[in-house]
């Protein structure tokens, strides 16, 4: 897959179809558990986040892709995009994110919990 993208940026670069810099950005995929959205309203500022695929069950993160959706459709080609400021996303990417670590914790202190040391009883036959 590696040999495939380079051979793609080097023939755009060699067409002048893009600098090495634009070739090399536009074919950067996301890591493995990780999803490209671009986040910005029609016009104005847009710019590319990576974010974690277990926002896709958030209910607050959700919200965003049915408008997306709306304004959209789900005929989009490369990230997905999401109609809403950036300081906005950023403020929802923030409560997720404290949403999750609030879970993760509660998990763990739940498992901690549920995975203390259990007292074995021996048992002998009787004669």
């Amino acid at each position: 897959m590696q040999r495939i993208h380079a051979n793609l940026c080097q023939y755009l670069i060699s067409k002048g179809l893009a600098s090495r810099r634009e070739a090399m950005g536009a074919l950067k995929l996301p890591p493995k558990g990780w999803l490209a959205i671009r986040v910005g309203e029609e016009g104005k500022e847009q710019r590319r986040f990576l974010v974690p695929v277990r926002y896709l069950s958030h209910p607050l993160f959700m919200e965003l892709l049915k408008e997306s959706e709306e304004e959209y459709g789900f005929q989009q080609k490369g990230a997905i995009r999401i109609p809403c400021e950036i300081e906005y996303f950023l403020h929802v990417k923030e409560v997720i994110d404290r949403d999750n670590s609030c879970r993760a914790s509660e998990t763990a202190s739940a498992a901690h919990y549920l995975h203390r040391p259990i007292d074995l009883i021996c048992f002998r036959a009787i004669s």
